[in-house]
Parts: structure tokens; sequence; C-alpha cells
């Protein structure tokens, strides 16, 4: 923990950073139908990393993290990759065209998954893992 950080801002952060990932979430979801997306929301979770680095310090940053921010790239990549070819695999199709369905799952009832969907969980990650990246390398060029 960095000495020379305020106790109000560790603390705000405490309080924030769960509710900026729970709102980044809500914008991944909402993407399809209204304003948000998977890059929008990318930048609001790496903002929530970027709260935290500010109040605290880069490896209780990691910590939160819990995976290596190029893992995220790399993993955001493939999944935006592999649901462009959902359509060329199976149907046919042109690269990125949309495949809808149906899930069901028991208790809550059938969902509608979609490939757009995600390709927006792999913007998502992509964008969490760059940010993240330059952050924690900016981070350690300071030291």
């Amino acid at each position: 923990m960095r000495s020379d950080n305020s106790i109000i801002l560790q603390t705000a952060t405490r309080l924030l950073v769960p509710l900026l990932l729970l709102f980044s979430v809500f914008l991944l979801l909402r993407g399809h139908n209204e304003p948000g997306g998977g890059f929008i929301a990318g930048l609001v979770a790496s903002s929530a990393f970027a709260l935290h680095l500010f109040a605290f310090d880069a490896s209780s940053t990691k910590k939160l993290l819990k995976v290596e921010s190029q893992l995220l790239m790399g993993v955001g990549l493939l999944l935006a990759l592999l649901s462009g070819m959902v359509g060329v695999v199976f149907r046919g199709q042109p690269f990125l065209t949309s495949q809808w369905g149906t899930l069901y799952v028991p208790g809550i009832g059938e969902l509608a998954v979609s490939t757009p969907l995600l390709f927006d969980i792999g913007v998502y990650l992509v964008v969490i893992g760059v940010v993240s990246t330059i952050l924690l390398s900016l981070d350690k060029v300071e030291e």
C-alpha cells in the first residue's frame, strides 16, 4: 500500500470498484438494443482498475484482476474470432453473420444467446486487457 494515498481515497475506492464493475456488466449486456456494448463496458471496468491502482499499488491491482492482462487480451481476441466463425462453420454464411439461439437454464427458463454477445464479451476482455497492461506498465516506469 502506498503511504502517500489518503484513507479517504482508499475507502471510496473499496466502495466504487464493485459498483463500476457491476455497471460495466450492465453496459455490456445492454449494448445490443440500446447504447452500450463491449467497448464502453470495457472502458468502465478499466476505470475501476485504474482507480484501484491510484488508491493502492500495482501488486494489489494485479490481485484484483486475478489473471494476467495479456491473457485477457488473448482470450478476448479468440472469443471475438470464434463468434465470427460460427456462421461460417455451421451455416456456410459470411464471417461475422449474427447467429441466434435459445438456451434452457433450469430455474430461469429460456435465454436468448447470440454471437454478437460473444463478440461484445471478447471486445470487453480485450479493452480491459489493453488498458490494464498500459496502466500497469506506466506504474512500473514510475518506480
